[in-house]
């Protein structure tokens, strides 16, 4: 692996504070300019996110992250294992490394001119070049591990509404072949031409279901767009574009946010909207386990309309004593008052359950949108709960702390 020395060291933490003032002009010329030469890239990164902005400021905090913490990398590793696995997740390649080392160099260089001197220059290439190394070592153990590589066809075995934005595709190997095993809480990527984008685009859906090996199961929300927010465009390809006996190329599962399952402690399932998927899988892994483990099953939405997987969970607490629920819906409407599938009016307050949250050596996975995970960190935060016990998703361009 490519060594630093201490001058080059010296030299990368010295760029922070310029980092942190052009950082994201730095990234964005950076994908301009390297689309530009290698616009076949375009099929590997979401350009959805490049047009709103998200991704280069995403890249820009993960380069500054890198030079604050140059001497002391054990402090990203938690952030490398996340990358590393989308990364393999999207089928990063080791050759395409140079390519992008080429490219950041260069924007910094354009966009900085005679404010990066050859000396620096030359230490953010070392730098980078050690950062690609751990990367590739990381990604290389990944695929070794992987069911599969590369882009599989799979088969559209069932489609199935789970509530008025979120639709379940059951996803079978088109060979014929059983369905892999994985742990739950993974995803994997559907990759789906995109007319509007001229280009192939892959998308991350959380793995639904337990591992049975007879499908994959993912459920997609409809992501409609509106005024600050573009459309979905391969969610939107799968609910309207594909339908059942259709193929679709999936990668194969990755994520580390995944259950202990050999653990036998209590645990808490946190969901926002879309981010009950994983918390599916997980519960439905426990009691196809045969867990005894006592789980509480917490989630959030607006009201009963979006509300998915709603009578599985109703049917599940009803059939195992060890499994609880508390789920809250922002705004209550007059079709839900006529139901039980909801507990609580409003969003979702920890301080409304503590008897049900609160428990010793708890483990609890949250996953929803950014803002959602960031307050129940908080909130658990502030109620006593070791953060070691708090495992968060996180998906697109976010990051909850």
């Amino acid at each position: 692996m490519t060594v630093l020395t201490a001058d080059q060291i010296a030299r990368v933490k010295a760029t922070v504070p310029v980092l942190a003032e052009h950082g994201t002009t730095i990234t964005k010329h950076f994908y301009k300019r390297m689309f530009a030469h290698h616009p076949e890239l375009k099929n590997v990164f979401n350009q959805t996110h490049q047009k709103s902005g998200n991704q280069p400021e995403t890249l820009a905090k993960a380069v500054y992250a890198y030079a604050a913490n140059i001497d002391n990398l054990g402090a990203l590793g938690p952030t490398v294992s996340r990358i590393a696995h989308k990364h393999a997740s999207l089928n990063i390649r080791p050759e395409q490394y140079p390519i992008v080392g080429r490219h950041l160099l260069g924007a910094f260089v354009d966009v900085l001119g005679d404010a990066v001197d050859q000396e620096t220059l030359g230490a953010w290439e070392v730098a980078y070049g050690q950062l690609a190394d751990i990367f590739i070592g990381a990604e290389a153990k990944l695929y070794e591990g992987a069911a599969w590589s590369g882009f599989r066809p799979f088969k559209v075995a069932r489609k199935e509404v789970e509530s008025d934005e979120i639709t379940s595709f059951y996803l079978t190997p088109a060979d014929g072949s059983p369905a892999c095993g994985f742990e739950p809480g993974q995803y994997l990527s559907v990759k789906r031409f995109v007319d509007e984008l001229g280009v192939d685009q892959p998308r991350q859906y959380s793995l639904s279901d337990a591992p049975n090996g007879k499908w994959l199961r993912i459920s997609v929300k409809r992501e409609a767009g509106c005024e600050n927010q573009a459309p979905g465009h391969v969610s939107n390809l799968l609910h309207d574009g594909v339908e059942v006996g259709e193929v679709v190329h999936v990668s194969a599962p990755m994520g580390d946010f995944t259950l202990a399952r050999k653990k036998n402690t209590h645990v808490v399932l946190m969901s926002g909207g879309v981010g009950v998927t994983p918390m599916t899988s997980m519960l439905s892994t426990l009691l196809a386990d045969h867990s005894e483990r006592s789980v509480t099953f917490v989630h959030a939405c607006r009201n009963g309309r979006v509300h998915a997987f709603r009578q599985w969970l109703n049917d599940t607490v009803a059939a195992h004593p060890n499994v609880t629920r508390a789920v809250f819906y922002e705004a209550i409407e007059t079709e839900d008052r006529v139901g039980v599938d909801y507990d609580f009016e409003g969003r979702l307050d920890l301080t409304k359950i503590t008897g049900k949250v609160m428990i010793p050596d708890a483990d609890y996975y949250i996953c929803g949108p950014v803002p959602f995970m960031r307050a129940q960190c908080e909130s658990l935060t502030a109620l006593g709960v070791d953060a070691t016990r708090i495992h968060t998703e996180v998906f697109g361009s976010g990051a909850v702390q």
